[in-house]
């Protein structure tokens, strides 16, 4: 995955903002359906729609043997009692679990079955279609010939109070979820204080923007991303084979249907996102459905419907590789899902750093600012210093030896891990004028076990003689390599504090430290100190 909120100034095309934000504005366009428009019934256990409650019913009970309305009546529920049966089989459906072979009323007794599993559910709206007044109430008795006419008018009002309490009930969970959909279109006029005290989640809009079509588009376009997963998965069949594999971040799918497609016994695609509805209709159109089960929820939040996986598959990595934090879910699932011997797809990752040294961008990018149609616009330069860009730049500018900072074994990396510091040293390798910032990038091999091992210092640097991957399949993100949507991270040095110069031969050493700052998990701060025969420098960089 990428992150979608960084300067990026050589790819005037790619629109981050339209990423986050313009593909879910025209999806909600012309949604609210014509008042006098019927609603569709869900199918409970399947994906099937039909016009009228009573039609769908009859199909779960001739296609799965699953008679609903027997059921309401063998446990007597009341509308509410209904509501909740409603939602427990709508999430048991949607969690990729069986229904349990007996429901009972202790099933069904937690109030989150009040909440509504599917938002704009058409059952529910459409209950009042069933015969709900004969649910737990006390039975009524039949009428005896003789029975008189003061205890005829009593049952009647009898029942017409029952009635009475029916419609209520239903129209209040009418309301109810009236205001819950409401609140789904955007017209919840609610307090903005009462708001601002709910709890958030705080990497919402994280989430939200995976949303929308264009941020995936650009990582299926990406082919040395998706070929690197697509050959692997593809030319080892044999590890997937009648396995049970987890798909964590899935996207669009296309990574669980590699994996079904090579012989997958089960697939469990979780993705928070609302991507995730559209990774379902792309399973079902793919007739893949019977492999695929996927399931919308953060992997903390979640439970599988088996204790154990043979593999983890996720494409986690970000600018910088660490930068939005999805790591540290892939090493959650690990840690609670994955088989002693099971397998990480990718399975290591290392980082890289080196000088740069590139005129042509800072006259672009920065004097550009010093004058704009003759006006001095330096202000615009301010912070221009203090944050990471993610740029693709030409090889030629790289103008040291690169160092590599973290060499990370998915299968035994921990969390805390991830929040490193490391030395590193260069040694420049041609005459430049200045070593305008630093370039980071990364490389991620695919091992067929965990005794396949990437040693410290591997390289996937195409162009060097030293180059051998011992890996099934392996890519770099370096600019010696094809471009990927990560390019690199552009670390620029503030002249500010003294020009950095380094004649070819100069070794250049220092320390550099990766950390999300706690405010900001999904974000990355990036501070680095150097040291030359003529200066000694720190400086921090953000990514967010």
């Amino acid at each position: 995955m990428a992150g979608n909120k960084l300067i990026n100034n050589r790819d005037p095309d790619f629109s981050d903002d339209s990423a986050s934000s313009g593909g879910d504005e025209a999806e909600w366009l012309d949604v609210e359906p014509e008042e006098d428009e019927p609603l569709a019934i869900v199918s409970l256990l399947d994906d099937s729609v039909f016009p009228d409650v009573m039609s769908m019913l009859t199909h779960c009970k001739e296609k799965h043997g699953f008679d609903f309305l027997a059921l309401r009546q063998r446990l007597g529920l009341d509308f509410y009692g209904t509501v909740k049966l409603v939602n427990f089989i709508r999430q048991q459906i949607h969690d990729g679990r069986p229904l349990p072979e007996t429901i009972t009323l202790e099933t069904i007794a937690d109030d989150r079955y009040l909440k509504p599993v599917v938002d704009d559910d058409a059952l529910i709206l459409s209950l009042d279609e069933l015969d709900l007044d004969d649910s737990d109430q006390e039975a009524v008795p039949p009428v005896a010939d003789d029975v008189s006419r003061e205890d005829l008018a009593a049952l009647n009002a009898r029942l017409a109070e029952e009635l009475a309490a029916v419609n209520s009930q239903f129209a209040d969970y009418r309301l109810a979820v009236e205001e819950t959909l409401e609140r789904r279109w955007g017209d919840d006029k609610r307090d903005a204080t009462t708001e601002s005290d709910e709890a958030k989640d705080e990497s919402q809009y994280y989430w939200e923007s995976y949303a929308a079509n264009e941020i995936h588009e650009t990582m299926l376009k990406d082919t040395v991303r998706t070929d690197a997963y697509r050959d692997f998965i593809y030319e080892n069949k044999a590890l997937f084979k009648d396995k049970i594999v987890m798909d964590i971040g899935c996207g669009t799918g296309i990574l669980s249907m590699f994996c079904a497609r090579a012989g997958a016994k089960a697939v469990f695609a979780v993705d928070k996102s609302d991507v995730i509805e559209k990774a379902r209709a792309n399973v079902y159109q793919n007739g893949l459905s019977d492999t695929i089960t996927c399931i919308k929820g953060r992997i903390e939040d979640i439970d599988l419907p088996v204790p154990q996986v043979d593999i983890i598959v996720s494409e986690w990595m970000g600018y910088c590789l660490l930068y939005e934090a999805m790591l540290p879910s892939v090493l959650y699932a690990r840690d609670k899902y994955l088989k002693p011997d099971g397998l990480l797809v990718p399975s290591f990752a290392t980082i890289w750093a080196a000088p740069v040294s590139d005129p042509e961008y800072i006259t672009d990018h920065v004097s550009f600012w010093d004058d704009v149609y003759g006006f001095d616009m330096k202000a615009m330069k301010t912070g221009i210093y203090e944050e990471a860009r993610v740029e693709d730049l030409p090889p030629s500018t790289i103008c040291g030896q690169p160092s590599q900072i973290s060499h990370l074994d998915l299968h035994s990396v921990k969390p805390e891990e991830l929040n490193f510091r490391s030395d590193w040293q260069s040694e420049v390798t041609q005459q430049v004028e200045s070593i305008d910032g630093f370039l980071i990038w990364f490389d991620i091999f695919f091992t067929r076990s965990r005794q396949e091992t990437i040693p410290w210092g591997t390289s996937v640097d195409p162009s060097s003689p030293d180059s051998k991957i011992p890996s099934a399949v392996a890519f770099t993100t370096s600019p010696r390599g094809p471009v990927t949507h990560w390019k690199q991270g552009l670390l620029l040095v503030d002249p500010s504090k003294g020009i950095l110069t380094a004649e070819k031969g100069t070794r250049v050493s220092g320390e550099i430290i990766f950390e999300a700052p706690e405010e900001n998990p999904r974000a990355l701060g990036i501070s680095m100190s150097w040291t030359t025969k003529d200066s000694e420098r720190r400086q921090t960089w953000k990514l967010q």
